[in-house]
């Protein structure tokens, strides 16, 4: 090559946090197989939000562009619905590049709502994200239960059960209801009394969600994870419905 030869283009920019998640997710989470076709965004409930969408997001992470994904505030608006994965024709798993995204930021630099949510529910045995207390949520249930009991004659035996040992359901329930809206409990009691299902709260672990999911926290979301194992463990329920 002639020493006056000229290097036409600019040099590749190096990524890192590409390269962390393809090692990371199972097969690189396919992320090179993108076609750029936009069905991830078509059916994305947060396409548009700061500018920005499933398509562009990957094609600015395979770009190298670490510092703009990584500090992008849409990684936050992202509800994890995976939409996305379900019409992607090639199954690349956006919503896992977005979750170590999330990563990348100072945990006290994260929305401090879903943060703070986190604390509350690691803090509480029910792990309530409102911060509501096993035997608050008990009182609830209990009062809520027997108001039904006495005005609507049809429900007059209906149950909502807390501890029940050997209940084959085990139950969650957001702990949004029991605090703001105790009422919207009441209709999964009916259609688990009308097909007789056996089932039971649990006063460990009763909160349905998990914000230390959507905060990336992985050592707190297995903390919470595991503290509702050990309640359906305890209680000998065989199926845990998760109402989230």
């Amino acid at each position: 090559m002639s020493q006056n030869a000229l290097k036409i283009g600019r040099e590749e920019k190096k990524t890192t946090f590409m390269q962390k998640v393809m090692e990371i997710l199972p097969e690189g989470g396919n992320l090179n197989l993108c076609l750029t076709c936009g069905a991830c965004s078509s059916g994305c409930p947060a396409s548009g939000i700061e500018g920005m969408d499933p398509r562009k997001f990957l094609r600015m992470a395979a770009l190298g562009l670490d510092e703009e994904v990584t500090k992008s505030g849409w990684v936050w608006c992202c509800t994890q619905c995976r939409r996305c994965v379900h019409v992607c024709p090639m199954n690349i798993d956006i919503p896992r590049l977005v979750y170590y995204a999330r990563q990348s930021w100072p945990r006290d630099e994260r929305p401090k709502g879903i943060r703070g949510s986190c604390d509350f529910a690691l803090k509480t045995p029910g792990n309530s994200a409102m911060g509501a207390g096993s035997e608050d949520f008990k009182f609830v249930v209990e009062d809520v239960l027997e108001e039904v009991r006495e005005t609507q004659p049809k429900f007059k035996d209906l149950q909502a059960p807390i501890d029940k040992e050997g209940a084959y359901y085990f139950l969650n329930q957001n702990s949004r209801e029991p605090v703001t809206e105790p009422d919207e409990m009441v209709p999964l009691w009916k259609i688990l009394h009308i097909v007789g299902a056996d089932w039971t709260y649990s006063t460990q672990g009763w909160a349905a969600e998990n914000y230390c999911m959507f905060l990336s926290d992985d050592e707190a979301w297995e903390k919470i994870v595991r503290n509702k194992v050990e309640a359906v463990e305890k209680l000998g329920c065989k199926v845990w419905l998760n109402t989230e």
